[in-house]
């Protein structure tokens, strides 16, 4: 395993003619899409959902609210921005034409969502380059994560900090070692992939102080954001995960970065964590991932 996830790491290379007030007109039309796609997806879940599909396997469900919700927030950023490219969980990708992409992920946390678990979150990035081509290697200039049925509200703009809910975050004081580390993860739908990922907490189990699997990537990158876990680590998670969440994350002062388990198949692992731990952890994690999972 090499080091190899440094997604929003490289500098902010802007398309020609992307000046600041634009930069700010995408947050803006982030916040605004986000909070109306929130507001409809937590009205649905109060009328009762409804699978509308399967994905990878019966636990990789799809819900007629995913589908809805992606939907209206493709429309409303085609009628502010139809040259910019779309990338999300639930609908055909199109290519951009200015530069820009927008990386939706419409419902993160569905099962959470299925089950009226309030952990769900509606995920929104723009980025500089082409996540279905590059997954690793695309710039986000801002994300906006809304967790409705929480009540929390996390943006972000590339070197402009982060805020929940209007107020600014910034990492605190992280742990003094492993042995005090409370570790968040999640796990593949897949049954026999999610036997192996959890053998790699096995591994550590008797050296961290705990983990935590809430069932939302974005929100567990924002949680790094808060302090309410020290590190965040998962396998095989696609941009429409970790985009948004991510920059929160790194805005926040959390260190965003990963592995690389095998690079003909995509398969990464992505780690966001207090800059203090994230060094030992990475360490930790290379000497108790299951050989079979590369």
């Amino acid at each position: 395993m090499t080091d190899a996830f440094t997604a929003n790491d490289r500098p902010a290379d802007l398309p020609a003619g992307l000046a600041p007030a634009e930069l700010q007109a995408l947050a803006e039309l982030a916040q605004r899409v986000a909070r109306e796609a929130a507001a409809l997806a937590s009205t649905r879940r109060r009328e009762g959902v409804a699978i509308a599909d399967t994905k990878s396997s019966l636990a990789d469900v799809v819900t007629e609210a995913d589908r809805e919700t992606e939907a209206f927030i493709r429309a409303e950023l085609a009628a502010s921005r139809p040259q910019d490219g779309f990338f999300g969980e639930e609908s055909d990708a199109t290519e951009s034409e200015s530069g820009i992409t927008w990386v939706v992920d419409p419902i993160d946390g569905t099962v959470n969502y299925l089950y009226g678990i309030p952990n769900y979150a509606i995920s929104i990035a723009a980025v500089i380059g082409d996540p279905a081509a590059e997954p690793a290697s695309f710039t986000t200039l801002v994300g906006a994560v809304i967790s409705p049925d929480a009540g929390e509200e996390f943006f972000a703009v590339r070197g402009g900090g982060a805020l929940r809910n209007g107020v600014p975050i910034r990492i605190g004081e992280g742990p003094a070692d492993l042995e005090r580390t409370l570790v968040a993860t999640g796990f593949a739908y897949e049954a026999d992939r999610r036997v192996l990922q959890a053998q790699t907490y096995v591994g550590m189990a008797g050296t961290v102080r705990d983990v935590r699997r809430m069932g939302a990537a974005s929100l567990d990158l924002c949680a790094v954001a808060m302090g309410r876990v020290d590190v965040y680590y998962e396998f095989g998670l696609k941009p429409w995960d970790w985009a948004a969440g991510a920059l929160v994350a790194r805005e926040a002062g959390a260190t965003v970065c990963g592995m690389e388990l095998d690079a003909a198949e995509g398969r990464s692992i992505l780690v966001c964590g207090h800059p203090e731990i994230t060094a030992d952890f990475l360490e930790l994690l290379r000497s108790v991932t299951a050989p079979t999972l590369v």
